[in-house]
């Protein structure tokens, strides 16, 4: 199940729902996630196909380790390209904490199989079927109690051009990032001013969380 203090690929449903102290309601409620998931997935591309195997960890343990990483002082999460619902809905159905959280997607099948999902687990999220530059940022109430997230959006520089009208807001950011996540700094440098952390993933030892806490335009 662990290895270097990370959850290896095998890592079964419990072992993942007890690496990060999840309920047994919470971990009901991601089961549903996990098969409705199998079930969409062979009419719509919601993941790699080769994933779905290791689909605990891969996915749900993916977006599990972002709620040790949400400040205290979060109220919303604003999940930018949810796809496959990882990390938004993850964390709506993983969470004990009563969090708002905004799911934006703007492929019409993959915002219904989130509404599916959230719905079956008896979860309440919201859904903005809509371009991420078509978000009405003043609607959703960004601010210092706002997290932005996203797991394979875009490169660092146009991801931050995304983020940026919430960021400026003062909300932080938690992105998922690879092995080239360096380099995307040192890219993204050439036009923003960023304080950050580099946090190691548990579930990747070559993937990273890339946490934004201020930025500006150079």
């Amino acid at each position: 199940m662990m290895k270097d203090g990370r959850l290896t690929a095998d890592a079964s449903r419990e072992e993942v729902c007890g690496f990060f102290d999840v309920s047994r309601e919470s971990c009901r409620r991601l089961q549903i996630y996990a098969d409705e998931l199998g079930r969409w997935q062979k009419r719509i591309n919601l993941v790699g196909p080769a994933t779905l195997k290791h689909l605990w960890v891969r996915h749900i343990a993916d977006g599990l380790q972002l709620a040790r990483l949400l400040p205290q002082q979060s109220r919303q999460v604003i999940d930018l390209g949810s796809g496959s619902g990882v990390p938004g809905l993850v964390l709506a159905l993983g969470m004990e904490r009563d969090i708002h959280i905004v799911l934006v997607e703007s492929n019409a099948k993959k915002a219904a199989f989130l509404r599916n999902v959230a719905q079956k687990a008896g979860v309440r999220v919201r859904i903005e079927n809509r371009r991420i530059e078509e978000l009405d940022v003043a609607a959703l109430g960004c601010d210092v109690h706002t997290t932005v997230t996203a797991r394979a959006l875009a490169p660092l520089p146009k991801l931050l051009d995304l983020a940026f009208p919430m960021l400026e807001k003062g909300a932080q950011g938690l992105f998922f990032k690879g092995q080239d996540v360096g380099k995307e700094l040192t890219e993204a440098t050439k036009y923003w001013n960023i304080r950050h952390d580099v946090l190691p993933s548990v579930t990747d030892e070559s993937g990273a969380i890339l946490r934004i806490r201020e930025i500006e335009r150079v």
